[in-house]
């Protein structure tokens, strides 16, 4: 998740404001979003959010940010639609400036002038920030990498970068994400070749997976499907909104005709259709998850199936997507998902050279790399450091470390409050261990524990359930309750498939999700619910 504050005297700017998807340790958790108590503190002092790109890890917190600190959100007409989408579904919108902005164009705010410069990425509509301060211009690059022949044919805009170093630049914050990475990032185009020879070949229906916002990704696969003979269809809300939202921008260019309804899928010939599905990285109950265990209501995966997942595994995730693969194999399907056979996915992060070329171009006075994990950070101060043309000093600093910069140099200063908040359900909680936020919540609303026997072999359920809880059954109706629950948790693996009963994991976010609508229409009680399996 992504957020930067620029301060001047009394006035403050927030850059992106940004999720991120828990770890799997914290249990209950639905998203994690900065810790603004900082910004809180200061509420009277924030003039605007600048919002870099579309990406969740850029906007996903807007809603719950703006609930505090509400001010005109900027960012371009892509980046803003999703936004409004996120707005709207939190009850927001209608409390909220919206102001959009186009690549060269300047809004002032404050003492800040702001140049918006066209970046490429693996998305639309991303921009860089050029933002010229009483003591000097700021550069920060947002998400980046250098695509000399994007899909939609708006460049990176290099001359910009260029025209601001031969001013001068008092610090440049840059993306670090693919500094391990050595020579340039490769087109998005790159991967056309292998994606359209795939689909070509297919034997029989493609379900292609790639993250719902790489709308350059999806146009690419409708031009490969109309020139091999097929139809697209889109399944997964995030897919569909997406679409949908650049489809009506005419950032996505949809022929007459070439959409199928996700209810005609079955009765639709398979060898003229291609599925596009979110759900790449195996999030639990999504679109591609449900497709692999033969759950979702309109697309299967039969023998001779092509499966494709042209997105990145990222890393804490490769267990659940392997496990997802699995289910696909034991369907007998054709599954494709790294490079290695041909290249069906390009990251949207700048590599070394690029990052070399920014550094070069911009030759800032002060450098902070920005956007990754400490090492990353670390690898791109030596780059910086490498190439010698840092003026002043190369920064290397986590979150919560201020720079203060003057006429006379640049410090760090005392650390302020950052962290991250772990959202449940849509309540805030803000908490510095997970340990104290488990607590919090047994405490509140207690811990129940489902105790289901399956055989292994059958994925039969070999006795009734036993349903175990501390600090939460109420006094009165208590036998009823648990009798019900017990029928919820039993009906609820007797009508999972068979693959599903032979994935434990699959199983307890069933019995999770069900047990928990039960419970808390019964008691607006959201316990913590704990699933185990006894393999008899």
């Amino acid at each position: 998740m992504n957020m930067m504050v620029l301060r001047y005297g009394d006035d403050i700017i927030v850059i992106d404001c940004g999720m991120m998807f828990p770890e799997s340790e914290l249990l209950g958790v639905d998203l994690v979003i900065p810790d603004i108590t900082y910004l809180k503190q200061n509420r009277e002092k924030v003039r605007a959010i600048i919002l870099t790109h579309g990406h969740e890890d850029h906007i996903g917190a807007l809603s719950y940010i703006l609930r505090d600190v509400n001010v005109p959100v900027y960012g371009t007409r892509f980046t803003l639609a999703l936004a409004k989408k996120r707005l709207e579904e939190a009850g927001l919108l209608d409390k909220v400036k919206l102001r959009e902005v186009l690549p060269t164009r300047k809004a002032e705010i404050g003492p800040f002038e702001i140049e918006f410069i066209a970046v490429t990425h693996s998305t639309v509509d991303c921009v860089a920030l050029a933002i010229r301060t009483p003591i000097g211009v700021v550069i920060h690059t947002g998400d980046f990498k250098i695509d000399q022949t994007p899909v939609d044919g708006a460049p990176f805009d290099l001359h910009a970068f260029a025209r601001y170093g031969n001013e001068g630049v008092l610090a440049l914050f840059s993306d670090s994400t693919n500094v391990e990475r050595p020579g340039f990032t490769p087109s998005e185009r790159v991967v056309v070749p292998r994606l359209e020879e795939l689909c070509r070949m297919a034997p029989r229906k493609v379900v292609l997976s790639c993250f719902a916002s790489s709308i350059h990704r999806i146009q690419q696969v409708i031009e490969i499907a109309q020139r091999v003979g097929r139809k697209v269809a889109f399944v997964g809300r995030s897919m569909v909104d997406n679409v949908e939202i650049a489809h009506s921008m005419d950032l996505i260019k949809i022929p007459d005709g070439m959409v199928v309804r996700p209810q005609d899928i079955r009765a639709f010939d398979p060898k003229k259709l291609i599925v596009l599905a979110s759900g790449s990285q195996a999030e639990p109950m999504s679109s591609l998850s449900r497709i692999a265990v033969d759950s979702h209501r309109f697309v299967t995966v039969d023998e001779n199936d092509s499966v494709i997942l042209s997105a990145r595994i990222i890393p804490g995730n490769d267990k659940a997507i392997f496990r997802m693969l699995d289910h696909m194999f034991r369907r007998r399907a054709l599954v494709y998902y790294d490079n290695s056979a041909g290249t069906i996915h390009v990251s949207g992060h700048a590599s070394q050279e690029e990052q070399k070329l920014v550094l070069q171009l911009v030759r800032p006075k002060y450098f902070i790399p920005v956007h990754g994990e400490y090492r990353q950070l670390f690898r791109h101060a030596a780059l910086a450091h490498q190439l010698g043309v840092v003026s002043g000093e190369v920064l290397l600093i986590e979150d919560g470390q201020p720079i203060e910069f003057t006429a006379e140099g640049a410090y760090r200063t005392e650390p302020v409050t950052a962290g991250r908040v772990l959202v449940d359900s849509g309540s805030l909680e803000a908490i510095e261990e997970f340990v104290i936020r488990d607590r919090k919540h047994l405490s509140e609303d207690g811990v129940v524990v489902p105790i289901i026997a399956i055989d292994k072999h059958t994925g039969k359920v070999e006795s009734t359930p036993e349903i175990v809880t501390r600090g939460f059954l109420p006094s009165e109706n208590t036998q009823e309750l648990v009798n019900g629950a017990r029928e919820m948790v039993l009906r609820t693996v007797e009508q999972s498939n068979s693959e599903e009963k032979k994935d434990w994991g699959v199983i307890k976010e069933k019995i999770r999700v069900d047990l928990k609508k039960y419970i808390n229409k019964h008691t607006s009680k959201r316990p913590m619910i704990l699933p185990v399996i006894l393999e008899i």
